[in-house]
């Protein structure tokens, strides 16, 4: 019992370790021993209890610390006794500009260097800094994007209406087991979300059009060969593997658009937060699509009307089709490569910031989910449906790894840098315990039963992403801290390439080997 209690106790020392200084200082030992006392309180080991203690201190942790830092930076920020130690030092006073940028308090960098410079006209770099700053340099803002709604509007509507024409899932099946949507969306998607990329750039039609002719085969050829899989229910999870999958190599061809053949890691990069904020503005594009047509269904309901079947696809299937090109126009430039993308401002700072935010809330959960694990060990080895949520509890933390990722280094300060990538290493040290738990179950159960082509799939996608989080830790260690941001892009920007082959792979060898 005792050896437990220690756990927890070092467990919540290094939460502790993840304040401020001045912060851990001041109330560090008071908490460290407030949490002790009530471990020691409980005469006897009862995990339930301790669970219970851990939550009730881990809970407010987040805003905690959120509050924590903040009140650290604005003491940080005492601007005129940092411009006074960096007068002398271009890149160090250049630092503290762009930090007081990012943190919405440029205009108290101004007065105090307007009023140190005051105090000291004789010197070149202030004076420098001085005139830089009162003729509004850098006040002026990048010119806003001009987004080509004469091209996505009409291009949406098409996608819609070929949405509508293949809605009718009762009677377009293929092979009488899935509907042809489900495996044509994302192609038809695809073309005309490829097509406004090239229109708007205002080059590359041709390879748009080859680009989309590539999945749209892609998808022809998965249709053409479920057949050989002789039973109906391997037919079917083929089908579907390919469904899911299909969507995969649209993003990919996508990305070739954007970035061309030979690409830079910086670029991929770019593309896959590029990608999440797509996919994010496309959901809230669903969400208020679903609530406009609920409320259209509902007034006509209130007046005894019973719209047509055709008229409830063209508001469901319709509506959705509309969404990919304008989510791709709402978000991405495509007159600019990935990396030129615009990363500072509205949507972009929000989705760093939520990425982010969640980083500490996923590690809580994690190190609960290891503790809790031991206690009902057998569960993915028998349950099917617990192994689903184990990889798709994978996806998402290599997503929020992405997303939390910074594109430059002067996202965040120094100190935020150090935790954020310590955050980094510890979720994905986590996740890969979790992962190799849910790998050796699904392999456990291949043993006892047959090799099928869902299973192929989760052991892949499992090694892959193991894979990934493995070099992520390699790399990490290994690397200049100060470079860790560039190894850490690296490493997610060759992860696509494992991500392509894969995708590739399970729509073209499971006909063959399987």
């Amino acid at each position: 019992m005792r050896a437990f209690y220690v756990c927890l106790s070092a467990f919540y020392r290094w939460i502790l370790g993840l304040y401020p200084r001045r912060f851990r200082k001041a109330y560090a030992d008071e908490m460290l021993l407030v949490f002790q006392m009530q471990l020691d309180s409980m005469p006897t080991l009862n995990l339930w209890r301790s669970l219970q203690i851990m939550w009730r201190e881990l809970r407010p942790l987040p805003v905690l610390l959120i509050m924590a830092h903040l009140r650290e930076r604005h003491v940080y920020m005492e601007y005129d006794v940092e411009i006074r130690q960096a007068e002398s030092d271009p890149q160090q006073l250049e630092e503290i500009y762009q930090l007081a940028r990012r943190s919405d308090q440029a205009g108290a960098f101004r007065n105090a260097l307007i009023a140190r410079y005051e105090a000291a006209p004789d010197n070149v770099l202030l004076a420098a800094w001085y005139y830089r700053l009162q003729n509004g340099a850098e006040d002026a803002r990048k010119p806003a994007r001009q987004t080509n709604w004469l091209i996505a509007v009409p291009l949406s509507i098409v996608t819609g209406l070929i949405f509508w024409a293949l809605s009718d899932v009762e009677n377009l099946q293929v092979l009488d087991l899935i509907p042809h949507l489900l495996l044509w969306w994302s192609p038809i998607a695809a073309m005309s979300a490829l097509i406004f990329m090239a229109v708007t750039a205002g080059t590359q039609l041709t390879r748009a059009i080859a680009l989309g002719a590539s999945v749209f085969v892609a998808t022809a050829y998965s249709i053409l060969v479920a057949p050989a899989f002789g039973e109906a229910w391997a037919r079917e999870q083929y089908l579907i593997v390919a469904a899911i999958h299909i969507p995969l190599l649209c993003w990919a061809a996508l990305g070739v658009m954007a970035f061309g053949p030979r690409s830079s890691a910086a670029d991929r990069f770019a593309f896959l937060i590029k990608s999440i904020e797509v996919a994010i503005v496309a959901g809230l594009y669903l969400l208020a699509g679903m609530a406009f047509g609920g409320i259209t269904i509902g007034m006509f309901a209130a007046l005894s009307i019973e719209l047509p079947e055709a008229l409830l696809r063209l508001i469901a299937a319709g509506g959705f089709g509309l969404i990919p090109v304008m989510a791709v126009a709402t978000v991405y430039d495509p007159t600019v490569p990935p990396s030129a993308q615009d990363f500072d401002q509205g949507l972009s700072r929000f989705i760093a910031t939520m990425m982010r935010l969640l980083l500490p809330l996923t590690l809580i959960v994690l190190v609960i989910y290891l503790l809790v694990i031991p206690f009902n060990f057998m569960a993915p080895f028998e349950n099917r449906d617990v192994l689903m949520v184990y990889n798709a509890m994978l996806f998402a933390i290599v997503g929020l790894l992405v997303g939390a990722t910074p594109i430059k280094g002067d996202d965040l300060s120094p100190k935020l840098q150090r935790v954020m990538r310590n955050g980094i290493i510890a979720v994905a040290g986590l996740a890969v315990l979790v992962s190799i738990y849910a790998l050796a179950a699904v392999v456990h159960r291949t043993l006892e039963g047959e090799l099928t082509l869902n299973r192929l799939t989760v052991i892949g996608w499992n090694a892959i992403n193991i894979g990934i989080l493995i070099t992520l830790l390699v790399t990490q260690l290994r690397t200049d801290p100060d470079k860790w941001i560039g190894a850490l892009q690296s490493v997610f920007s060759q992860a696509t390439i494992a991500y392509l082959a894969w995708s590739v792979f399970l729509l073209v060898a499971p006909p063959i080997l399987l």
